[in-house]
């Protein structure tokens, strides 16, 4: 056994997981042969463990390129920070049961519980589907590394397989979580007429490199178009996570977050809330950040004190594509609880215009 220890050693100078595994196993066969199977046993159980060595930053710094481009296929982020996400409260709780089951792996492994932890985020584009992603990432310690689907598609499909594989063999040997953001484009039904022979062969690879990494890594997914999997990429995601959008109970929520910032005269009033929330309701929560973001900066140009309730009602307005339309506008306004007064401070117009446009619209 004095050569495994010598390579076992080695491995760990090398920081080298696989080589360590690969050499302690053949140490704990060769322990049982001569009958030590309590050692041999012992052996193995730090094996199954899933235990975390410290992330060495110098690991991440040679990322796979892909040949043709030369550009690196993946994105590392270590020690990431989220901003908070507002999701429904059965959302919440199934990623917090996933983080927990991945704090608790050694457990399930000695129950012969050795299922993979892999997890499939679907649902509209915006729902925060990447910023869950980033919040395991922050909560297990783990480093993500998120494969860029533009550096893995290649101009030659026998490249694209290669340049999967590539990435799979690079996160494997390193303590991490895999994250394949819009995982679609990748993993598209195989029976789909539009695609070539050719492309379903990268999508048999693609299954085969995630039977392998499943085993002991940690795979994340996410896509904005579920329907398009094959169905055989369903079956290796043993944690499917939808996440939808808002409901109208979900955005003052969502409102208080995105607004924290600065005042905000009616962010206390139920009922302007209630209005607002109905206006946003079936929009993402990327969608609302971004009205909210833009309310701000309007507020600060027109020199307000705090948000109005007014110059909050017309970012959202606008969002809907209806920028030339001041009679619409007004409307709008009026139709929300405005007063002329406050239209015509909101809009730069005349009290009286204001006026002279509801009375018309009357007849």
């Amino acid at each position: 056994m004095r050569t495994e220890l010598i390579k076992i050693i080695e491995g760990g100078l090398e920081r080298n997981p696989e080589k360590v595994k690969s050499y302690a196993k053949l140490i704990s066969e060769k322990l049982r042969e001569t009958g030590e199977e309590k050692f041999a046993d012992r052996i193995n159980n730090l094996l199954n463990k899933k235990t975390i060595h410290p992330v060495y930053l110098d690991e991440f710094l040679s990322k796979p390129m892909d040949n043709d481009s030369r550009l690196p296929m993946v994105d590392i982020d270590i020690d990431t920070k989220t901003e908070d996400v507002v999701l429904p409260p059965i959302v919440k709780n199934k990623i917090e049961d996933y983080i927990q089951s991945l704090s608790q792996r050694d457990k399930f492994s000695q129950l012969g519980l050795n299922l993979p932890e892999s997890l499939l985020l679907f649902g509209p584009p915006g729902c925060g589907k990447t910023t869950i992603a980033h919040y395991i990432s922050e909560r297990t310690g783990l480093p993500l590394v998120t494969a860029k689907l533009d550096g893995l598609i290649s101009s030659l499909l026998g490249s694209t397989a290669k340049n999967i594989r590539k990435v799979f063999e690079y996160a494997q040997e390193r303590p991490c979580i895999l994250f394949l953001d819009e995982f679609d484009a990748i993993a598209k039904a195989r029976n789909d007429s539009q695609e070539v022979g050719e492309l379903k062969r990268v999508v048999n690879s693609l299954l085969q490199n995630i039977d392998t990494f499943n085993e002991n890594n940690i795979l994340i997914a996410a896509t904005n178009h579920e329907k398009l999997l094959d169905p055989a990429v369903w079956r290796r995601f043993t944690n499917q996570i939808e996440v939808p959008k808002p409901t109208e109970d979900e955005i003052p929520e969502l409102l208080k977050l995105y607004l924290k910032s600065v005042n905000v005269e009616f962010i206390e009033d139920i009922k302007k809330i209630k209005t607002i929330s109905e206006i946003l309701t079936g929009l993402s929560p990327s969608d609302i950040k971004a009205i909210c973001f833009n309310g701000i900066k309007r507020s600060i140009l027109k020199n307000e004190d705090s948000l109005s309730y007014p110059t909050f009602l017309y970012q959202c307005y606008i969002s809907n594509g209806y920028h030339n339309d001041l009679d619409e506008l007004i409307l709008f306004l009026n139709a929300k609880g405005v007063s002329q007064i406050n239209i015509s401070k909101t809009l730069d117009i005349s009290q009286r215009q204001v006026r002279n446009i509801l009375q018309r619209k009357e007849l």
